[in-house]
């Protein structure tokens, strides 16, 4: 599963290297900041490649809500949803059946960028965090799904079994998000793709090699520690996993 990201690229090296363009000027400053974690569960404002305007980066809350919801009904609906993943994550191998996702597959993909993102490795019961991120230092692209609630848009990653890497990294649920290189992004918003189309590019395996991972600290999962701080991209040692990726 993919439920912590951060996003260090400045607008402007976003919008050179997927040649777009901010949706809104006005955003600019606050998406120009650096947010080293973002905890999905805190739904938080990202911005997404969207297919139905896929020249922009628009702002949107992360944790896809169902299309016929209100705004009003955004908040209660995260509360609700918590124990099934709060929206945050899709499973590519339901998304042609699930109620929400198959509303949005078709119609609304989308490409989320990401300087890197998080994921838990399982030893004896505890929890050590590995940072993935690219190492050409690039954006990641993560293939999503969106619906527009009012004028709110709302995302979900879409997550796959785990390769071989992940495997190891997310050795409990074995799931990665789905990642794109930058020829199958501009596909993954292409409105003429089939069903077999989109099946193909779930498919397509992200080079391993061109990841970079390590292990962080275990801050990361406490809601009593402030991650959101350049020092948690840092690499810490754990000699107790005795663990190589």
């Amino acid at each position: 599963m993919c439920f912590h990201t951060s996003t260090t690229h400045k607008v402007k090296r976003l919008e050179s290297f997927y040649k777009v363009k901010l949706s809104d000027e006005s955003n600019r400053i606050s998406f120009d900041k650096s947010n080293y974690h973002l905890n999905g569960f805190a739904h938080p404002n990202m911005l997404i490649i969207p297919q139905q305007k896929s020249d922009v980066l628009a702002p949107a809350v992360w944790g896809i809500v169902p299309s016929g919801k209100s705004k009003s009904d955004i908040n209660p609906y995260f509360k609700e949803s918590v124990k099934f993943g709060s929206g945050l994550n899709a499973r590519s191998e339901k998304v042609f059946q699930h109620f929400i996702y198959r509303d949005s597959i078709m119609t609304k993909r989308c490409v989320i960028p990401v300087s890197g993102f998080f994921e838990p490795h399982d030893q004896k019961g505890k929890k050590y965090p590995f940072y993935i991120t690219s190492k050409s230092k690039e954006p990641i692209s993560l293939a999503g799904i969106y619906t527009i609630i009012d004028k709110v848009v709302t995302f979900a990653i879409l997550t796959k079994e785990a390769s071989p890497l992940f495997e190891k990294i997310h050795n409990k649920r074995k799931r990665q998000p789905v990642i794109l290189n930058i020829e199958n992004s501009h596909n993954w918003l292409s409105v003429d793709l089939t069903e077999s189309d989109i099946q193909n590019v779930l498919h397509v395996e992200y080079p391993e090699g061109n990841l970079n991972t390590y292990t962080v600290s275990r801050g990361l999962f406490s809601p009593k520690v402030d991650s959101n701080v350049l020092e948690i991209l840092k690499p810490v040692v754990y000699e107790e996993l005795g663990l190589k990726v």
